[in-house]
C-alpha cells in the first residue's frame, strides 16, 4: 500500500509504511526487533529487541523540535530518586526526503505492562506500593533542577501558553501567572505508567513546567473512572491545593472542554464541574 502525504504533514504511524525505518534501527542499534512485539501508535513505533532491551522509534516534524534539542529520553537519565527504565543508547536521523526527523531510543525492559491507554475506562485496581512510588517518584523531580522546558502535545510550555489556553476556554477576571515552576514529566498518563510495579516512562517531553502539570495530567487521563480521579486528587491534593495546580487543573480542562472537544468523550461530564469549582476558588482569591 502506497499513502501520499505532503514532505511538512503528519502521519499516522499505525498505518504509514515503516519496514525501511525498522531495519535501519536495526542496522544502527544492532540489534534485532521481535516482529510480534512491534507495538504501533499514532507517533511512535516500540518493540523488543533480541537483547531483552526494548526500543521506542518516533518520527517529528522538524518544526517540532524545540530549539532544546529532541533528546528527553536521553537527558531523563540524569535526575536521580525516579523509577523509570535505564537508558542504553540512541540513533537519530534526518529523513533525506522531508522535513522529519526520526529518533529511536534503546532502555531496559518496563517489569510490567503499561497500565492502559491514554484515558482509562475502567479502574486498573493499583496496590497502595504503586501509589507510594508514583508520590516518590514525582517528589524526587519536582525537588531537582535542569535547563529544560517541557513540552506536552510537543508543544512548549511558556506562561503565555498557559494564560491563552486557560482564558480561550474560561473567564479572564482571574489571575493566571505561574507562581511555581518545577521539573515536570509532561506526559503523565495511564499509558506511560507500568504496574504492578510502577514505572515512568516515555520521556521525551520533561522538563520544567509549572507545579502539578504531571498530577493534572494523570488526573486529567482518569475522568473516565471517577473513583480513579478522585483517588489521583488524594495522592497529590498538595498539588491540586495549590494555586498554580489550580491553574492546571483548568489547562488540562480547557483541553478538553476547549474548541477541539470531542463530544462522545467520557470526560467531559465530570471535567466541567471540576473547572467550574476551580475558576469560583480562583476568583476567590
Amino acid at each position: 500500500m502506497t499513502l501520499s502525504v505532503s514532505p511538512g504533514q503528519a502521519v499516522d504511524l499505525r498505518v504509514w509504511p515503516v519496514d525501511e525505518v525498522l531495519d535501519r534501527v536495526e542496522r544502527s542499534l544492532h540489534v534485532r526487533l521481535l516482529p510480534d512485539t512491534v507495538v504501533r501508535k499514532r507517533c511512535s513505533v516500540g518493540a523488543r529487541t533480541d537483547r531483552d532491551t526494548w526500543v521506542r522509534i518516533e518520527r517529528r516534524l522538524l518544526d517540532k523540535i524545540p530549539d532544546q534539542g529532541w533528546n528527553g529520553t536521553e537527558s531523563a537519565a540524569r535526575p536521580e530518586g525516579i523509577a523509570r527504565p535505564e537508558w542504553h543508547g540512541c540513533v537519530v536521523w534526518r529523513d533525506p526526503a522531508r522535513p522529519v526527523m526520526w529518533r529511536a531510543d534503546e532502555t531496559e525492559l518496563l517489569p510490567g505492562p503499561p497500565v492502559g491507554a491514554a484515558v482509562l475506562s475502567t479502574a486498573p485496581g493499583l496496590p497502595d506500593e504503586w501509589w507510594t512510588a508514583l508520590n516518590t517518584s514525582l517528589g524526587a523531580l519536582a525537588a531537582q533542577r535542569t535547563g529544560r522546558v517541557a513540552t506536552p502535545d510537543t508543544v512548549t510550555i511558556t506562561q503565555s501558553l498557559v494564560t491563552e489556553s486557560i482564558h480561550g476556554v474560561f473567564t479572564d477576571d482571574f489571575d493566571t501567572t505561574v507562581e511555581r515552576w518545577v521539573l515536570a514529566h509532561a506526559d503523565l498518563n495511564w499509558a506511560n505508567v507500568s504496574a504492578p510495579t510502577f514505572t515512568l516512562f516515555d520521556w521525551e517531553d520533561w522538563g520544567n513546567a509549572p507545579l502539578g502539570l504531571d498530577s493534572a495530567s494523570l488526573w486529567a487521563s482518569s475522568l473516565a473512572v471517577p473513583a480513579l480521579a478522585d483517588r489521583v486528587r488524594h495522592e497529590r491534593r498538595a498539588d491540586f491545593g495549590s494555586r498554580d495546580g489550580k491553574l492546571m487543573t483548568l489547562f488540562v480542562c480547557s483541553k478538553i472542554l476547549g474548541p477541539y472537544a470531542q463530544p462522545e468523550d467520557p470526560r467531559l461530564g465530570p471535567a466541567r464541574p471540576m473547572a467550574e469549582r476551580v475558576v469560583g476558588e480562583l476568583r476567590a482569591g
